[in-house]
């Protein structure tokens, strides 16, 4: 896979079926050899949600939530996600509530947030006037808020497959839009008004302040962060993996200094169809993600054999971006924020199997919440690696040996030889 900046245009990873594919069997003929067809989940929970959005004028509840996109930036679509529907929405946008709901659940919750399209030029935002307050202020804002969109056709939408963000509904270019007052979230107001503030900090200090992450990125992604004329509006792709990236840095600075774990752990975790084992060694700071994708996952549709990719870093860090995208800067956030709590240090390595039940991607929030809800189970503990190997052989499909052989990290602590050997 081609290594990306944050700010690049990701291409498509590890291929999706040919479309002469899909429209042969049309979700019925399992060609695909999916057990369900995701192309389906998604088109029957956009059915159910067509007939309360077939208007040009949407009013509802926005949970709230803001969509920015990518495609020709810095020109760029930016708008509001809109259900069709009042009162308390906030869970269709809030991914730390969603661990233990269904594939069908997040879809469905998803495809009822229709997307409005305006278009700006993301490093020269205040010429488009009043509608980049609003998208502004909606981010900012603590609970939901009601809004209006005009649009200039009905809503429609094509399918879309991807593991970095969210799913979402239909899409319409939004004509005019008018929003209700709402309290702003405390910490994201704070760094609004603070433009002598850099991002970075602002970040950290929302986080530290417990802020949720998914408002985080919402606000760092539509300019309300950062140093007077500096501030830009920042694809909501981009911005996910740059606000998990931000804040685990931040806390590896101190956690990679702290004392060593002494014992080896495991956290053992399913959901999805995902199984996760979190490996934790009592070394200094190293990490790795090892994802397994079975035959018949979205990202390895066709194959015949269980696709596996990987990425690590040592102590130094990493200066390139991880080819498995921001799952990778997602999990090593989750992990540090476990070490902030301990006040210790070790080297972790995040072992996960996806299973043919995961028929479609959610988000990089899916790795983030997981591994979070897997740190906070009562790990299992051994005396050494041996042992906690000995474990994962008896709740992962794949043995040992396949997991050394694409591990850099458990390669390195296999090889080579430490100081405590010569006591």
């Amino acid at each position: 896979m081609p290594q990306t900046s944050f700010f690049d245009e990701t291409p498509a990873r590890r291929g999706s079926p040919a479309a002469g594919l899909c429209s042969l069997c049309k979700g019925s003929r399992r060609l695909c050899g999916k057990d369900r067809c995701p192309l389906m989940i998604k088109f029957y929970s956009q059915q159910r949600t067509m007939p309360m959005i077939d208007t040009k004028d949407l009013a509802g509840c926005s949970p709230p939530a803001v969509f920015v996109g990518r495609h020709g930036y810095p020109k760029v679509d930016i708008g509001p996600l809109l259900p069709p529907e009042f009162g308390d929405t906030s869970e269709l946008d809030r991914p730390e509530s969603w661990v233990g709901k269904s594939i069908d659940d997040i879809v469905d919750m998803r495809f009822r947030l229709v997307r409005g399209k305006f278009r700006i030029d993301a490093a020269d935002f205040a010429k488009a006037g009043r509608i980049v307050d609003s998208i502004q202020e909606l981010a900012l804002t603590e609970k939901p808020v009601e809004v209006e969109a005009k649009f200039s056709q009905k809503p429609s939408g094509r399918l879309v497959l991807d593991d970095e963000v969210q799913p979402f509904g239909p899409s319409a270019r939004m004509e005019t839009m008018r929003k209700t007052n709402g309290r702003f979230e405390r910490n994201l107001e704070k760094a609004f008004h603070d433009t002598d503030l850099r991002a970075v900090e602002a970040v950290v200090a929302a986080y530290r302040n417990g802020t949720l992450i998914s408002e985080i990125q919402k606000a760092f992604s539509v300019g309300t962060m950062g140093v007077g004329g500096k501030r830009r509006f920042v694809p909501t792709r981009w911005s996910i993996t740059a606000v998990d990236d931000i804040i685990g840095k931040d806390m590896l600075g101190t956690t990679k200094h702290h004392e060593t774990i002494d014992e080896f752990r495991i956290y053992h975790w399913e959901q999805l169809d995902n199984r996760w084992c979190v490996l934790l060694m009592p070394t200094t700071w190293r990490y790795e993600l090892i994802e397994a994708w079975y035959p018949n996952t979205t990202w390895n549709p066709m194959g015949r054999e269980v696709e596996i990719i990987a990425d690590h870093e040592f102590y130094e860090g990493r200066s390139d971006y991880a080819r498995i995208g921001g799952c990778y800067y997602a999990a090593r956030m989750a992990v540090n924020e476990l070490l902030t709590r301990e006040r210790r240090t070790a080297g972790a390595v995040i072992l996960r199997e996806a299973h043919p039940g995961y028929v479609m991607p959610v988000g990089v929030w899916n790795v983030r919440e997981n591994v979070r809800a897997a740190l906070t189970q009562v790990p299992h503990r051994f005396e050494d690696l041996g042992a906690a190997l000995t474990f994962v052989d008896g709740v992962m499909d794949i043995k040992r040996d396949t997991w050394i052989a694409n591990s850099g990290v458990l390669r390195d602590y296999l090889i080579q030889r430490r100081i405590d050997e010569y006591y």
